[in-house]
């Protein structure tokens, strides 16, 4: 029995539509898996910037930001790149000891979350993970820094000279983050690959 054209149209236009559902539940799951693990990647940037102690004017080590390049390396687009650095930024807000620091953060959170996504894509011709995470883990810090202390020299004044914060805080920051950081980073490689594999 030969199908009439309208049947084998209505047929088609079913199935494309049913094909269209299904890939945009998919794409729906894996963004929600996305997002679960940048929120993993920031909780755990929290507890550590919460333990970590002040230095100079009430500025310390951003260990949170370790864990903002991590969570964006791991899922290098656009709006994973805004949500992580608005969150990012909340979280250093809300855990800040830096008198007046809540919008500083913030502000250096976002701006330092998009230049981690353009060094991201600027780098993309090296293949070792540790060696861009290196780069970014030393950029970053400075970027945040910088942004931070302008921004709070700006908004609020800060607590002691630009200088004395930038070489106290800021570069011993950029070498620690740069150590821990590459530890962190090899050890999230090598359970997300263990998992890939066990899938």
């Amino acid at each position: 029995m030969k199908k009439s054209p309208l049947i084998h149209n209505q047929i088609e236009d079913f199935l494309y539509f049913g094909f269209i559902i299904i890939n945009h539940k998919e794409k729906i799951k894996m963004r929600t898996k996305e997002y679960i693990i940048t929120a993993l990647m920031l909780a755990m940037g929290l507890i550590l910037h919460g333990v970590m102690p002040s230095i100079v004017g009430g500025m310390k080590p951003d260990l949170l930001l370790i864990f903002l390049v991590l969570a964006i390396m791991l899922t290098p687009d656009v709006k994973n790149t805004i949500v992580a650095g608005v969150g990012a930024g909340l979280l250093s807000a809300f855990t800040t000891s830096f008198p007046g620091g809540q919008l500083p953060n913030i502000t250096d959170k976002i701006i330092t979350a998009f230049v981690i996504f353009a060094l991201i894509k600027a780098l993309a011709f090296i293949r070792s993970d540790i060696a861009k995470s290196v780069i970014i883990m030393a950029v970053a810090t400075l970027v945040s820094g910088t942004v931070f202390l302008t921004s709070a020299l700006i908004i609020v004044g800060l607590p002691a000279p630009f200088a004395v914060l930038f070489t106290s805080v800021v570069l011993p920051a950029v070498v620690s983050n740069v150590v821990i950081g590459t530890f962190v980073c090899k050890a999230i490689l090598v359970a997300t690959k263990s998992r890939q594999t066990a899938m």
